[in-house]
């Protein structure tokens, strides 16, 4: 028996503005015990308002100017759920995904930030750029300037609508970032004209009168044309990639792109939820930051107004947002009193003008010189540390109370009594009416199909019409009709969970237990599920197994194979297995020593996801790199499998966790044939080569490296970056698969044109006598 801190409460943060932030590291250093955090974002990497415009100048890099949120979660032992909210359902406490399965609740704190308002300008939708979404903005942006950088010399002209604070700041920086590349290439700073519109008076509406003043009067100086007092009535676009904005008044302007930056909006869906909100859509919240109509709601940053302090949509007061809500989500949680949090009236404003200067203001006063430049860039950079500089925490006991400084000693703040002791055997089994529940949810789930079936006779098995018994009518055991003439394909695995989200941990675990039936040549028909539900209140395990199972399906639905049962228990963490069943005509099995001197080798998938998930445990990797790395992760590996065998495969395995030379060497000795093995041409996941630089590996990787005896030549290729990877183990890997010499290229051109990031990258070769099988080559 274990004695383990069970899952009690579940507090979702959906955003990952600059608030969540913040409270992700302050919950990181003193948890929550008992309570599951959760983050689900549709961005890994959320863009700082305070260095964006610095960035669209090129004075900070991507890296430095945006918040990684994967070693952030990782840090604070939260759940990233990479994904976009559409909506809420208040009644049922959830939070309804693009691409997951409702979310549950038991506190939520939305920080979602503003999204661009609708336009009526004709033609704006179509013909103009955003400032949001960042990601979008910042693409076109880069996309502009290699045109530039890459075309031929002329005279270039770019617009930007909107006179606030962040057009004035987007079009001083964009200038002095173009101002930059024609000096690189030559050329005048009179080759680009910058046109900013703006409806008002004047520029930067909300500042105090000396700025407003100064900014124009450095528009002036730097030849920026303004065009004040002029509303944009219509954009249209003109030959050769042109555009043309059209005024009230009747002026027009040609340019090459138009930037909009007008007021943002609140995203539909708060409105449309029931949440109480101001007229623009924005949640209406009290000074507690807690929902006006929804006490088990929160909200902050941009997409919360508050009711009794309205401020303007400014990161200074998000950032300030952030210990205050922390603190009053603690208090929630644990039942305690809230705490106002009233913003100041008069704060800082720092307007980066882009050319090593910036002006600052607060209240009635004005101060603009390189010194605010500095300032502001000591205070950026000290912010962006908290979510990069990671201190190293002891973990919390299965006793261990949440600290906060704030909190007085109260009752509510004394230890909790002890976790219970939970038994094994089949004393840890999920209560049968949690295991019911789930069930029925998954169930009552519309069928997944993205598509024709795909490999042979997938005709006979697409309504699952071999399952006799199983989900719909479960009974002891699940029973499957297998077709006359074939042969049962069996397989199991089961492994701890590499990602936090059980649907996508799903996912990934189908795409890695059925990739061995796919090797065989099988057919899957059938899988059985084993699960381990970390420990937990009844409803909170329901919840999670409905995500595991309902990401099982989902995975299963694309394979087009039944989820005919299983069994769950009760554990300290979550794990999950499928043992997978499949069948294949005699003549059609692939057996690994199928390979004949003069074929060609193709991997279907890039390596690297064993040295990407170590650096992400120790919260070294970015988050990008992850997010690509499970996008391969989760590809289905039936439509490769099935177009390997039209371009007539004799032998294949899957990469997995004896590395790619530990299954080549399989393959090799099975056959009794050698392998000519191109370095250069392996395939890599995004940021593999730059972990494995760093010496972070798999701890499977020591046991790997004794692959390294199948080497002809290890000392010549030792010290090459990419050595590693040959032993790196994988989860969820591709396939590797010998092709006619004459069907290769074709082969691997119809796996690119199905999505795969496939590659040729060896050649099967007469084995020498007393010579290791495999010979490393490179250019």
């Amino acid at each position: 028996m274990q004695q383990v801190q069970p899952i009690t409460q579940d507090l979702v943060l959906l955003g990952g503005g600059h608030t969540h932030a913040i409270v992700l590291r302050q919950l990181a250093m003193a948890p929550l015990p008992g309570v599951r955090l959760t983050l689900i974002t549709n961005l890994v990497d959320t863009p700082y308002s305070g260095m964006l415009p610095c960035h669209i100048s090129g004075l900070y890099s991507f890296d430095e100017s945006h918040i990684d949120l994967r070693p952030l979660t990782r840090f604070a032992g939260c759940r990233l759920v990479m994904d976009r909210a559409i909506g809420l359902d208040l009644a049922r406490q959830q939070v309804i995904c693009d691409r997951h399965p409702p979310l549950a609740y038991d506190w939520l704190s939305i920080d979602t930030g503003s999204t661009p308002a609708t336009v009526a300008v004709p033609g704006a939708k179509d013909w103009t750029i955003p400032a949001k979404p960042v990601p979008d903005l910042l693409r076109a942006w880069e996309l502009y300037v290699a045109e530039i950088e890459q075309g031929p010399p002329g005279p270039r002209a770019l617009a930007v609508v909107g006179g606030g604070v962040g057009g004035v700041e987007l079009t001083l920086n964009m200038q002095v970032r173009l101002w930059q590349l024609l000096e690189r290439l030559g050329r005048s700073r009179q080759d680009i004209t910058l046109h900013l519109f703006h409806r008002g008076a004047e520029i930067a509406q909300g500042r105090n009168r000396s700025t407003r003043r100064l900014l124009q009067r450095r528009f002036q100086s730097r030849g920026v044309q303004l065009h004040l007092g002029e509303s944009v009535c219509g954009v249209e676009p003109l030959p050769g990639d042109q555009r043309r904005v059209r005024c009230g008044s009747g002026l027009t302007v040609d340019c090459d792109r138009v930037f909009w930056v007008t007021n943002a909006a609140a995203p539909s869906w708060v409105k449309q939820s029931g949440l109480a909100t101001d007229d623009q859509g924005f949640v209406l919240v009290q000074d507690t930051l807690q929902s006006c109509s929804h006490p088990q709601v929160f909200a902050a940053g941009d997409v919360a107004t508050m009711v009794n302090h309205p401020r303007p949509k400014a990161g200074v007061f998000a950032v300030r947002q952030g210990p205050p809500l922390t603190h009053n989500l603690r208090a929630a949680v644990r039942g305690q009193p809230l705490k106002p949090f009233r913003p100041q009236r008069q704060y800082l404003n720092i307007i980066d003008t882009g050319d090593g200067s910036a002006i600052a203001s607060r209240g009635p006063f004005t101060f603009a010189s390189p010194w605010m430049r500095a300032w502001k860039d000591r205070i950026d950079r000290r912010f962006m540390a908290l979510f990069k500089d990671f201190p190293t925490l002891e973990p919390p006991s299965a006793h261990s109370v949440d600290a906060d400084p704030s909190a007085h000693s109260t009752p509510a703040t004394q230890a909790p009594a002890p976790p219970p002791m939970y038994c094994a055997g089949c004393g840890s089994k999920l209560g049968s009416d949690a295991l019911s529940r789930a069930l029925n949810r998954v169930r009552a789930m519309p069928p997944v199909s993205n598509g024709p079936p795909n490999g042979p006779d997938r005709a006979q098995t697409k309504d699952h019409g071999s399952i006799v018994v199983g989900l719909e009518a479960p009974d002891d055991a699940a029973i499957a009709q297998l077709p006359v003439g074939t042969l049962a394909v069996h397989t199991v695995d089961f492994f701890r969970a590499l990602v936090d989200d059980p649907y996508q941990f799903a996912q990934i675990c189908v795409k890695h237990c059925l990739s061995d039936l796919y090797a065989m040549g099988a057919t899957p028909q059938t899988a059985l599920a084993i699960a381990t539900v970390p420990y937990g209140r009844a409803t909170l395990q329901e919840e999670t197994l409905f995500h595991l199972l309902a990401g099982a399906q989902a995975a299963l639905g694309e394979a087009h194979t039944a989820l005919v049962g299983g069994h769950t228990t009760a554990g300290p963490e979550l794990v999950l297995g499928f043992a997978c069943n499949g069948w294949v005509a005699p003549d059609g099995i692939l057996p690994k020593g199928g390979l004949t001197p003069g074929q060609r080798l193709i991997l279907t998938q890039p390596l690297g996801t064993g040295t990407l998930f170590a650096a992400d445990m120790a919260k070294r990797a970015k988050g990008r790199w992850i997010e690509a790395a499970i996008a391969e992760m989760v590809r289905p590996t039936g439509p490769a499998a099935a177009c390997l065998q039209r371009h007539g495969v004799t032998a294949c395995t899957d990469v997995t966790g004896f590395g790619l030379l530990g299954h080549l060497g399989e393959m090799a000795i099975a056959a009794g044939v050698a392998v000519s093995l191109e370095l250069q041409t392996l395939p890599l996941l995004p940021g593999a080569r730059q972990t494995l630089a760093q010496g972070m590996v798999s701890t499977l990787q020591p046991q790997n490296l004794q692959a390294a005896r199948l080497l002809s030549n290890p000392g010549d290729y030792a010290r090459h970056p990419d050595y590693g990877i040959l032993f790196d183990p994988q989860t969820a890997g591709g396939l590797l698969a010998a092709v006619p010499e004459a069907q290769a290229i074709a082969c691997l051109q119809a796996l690119q044109t199905l999505g795969y990031t496939a590659a040729l990258v060896g050649t099967v070769e007469p084995l020498a006598a007393a010579t290791p099988p495999i010979t490393i080559r490179a250019w």
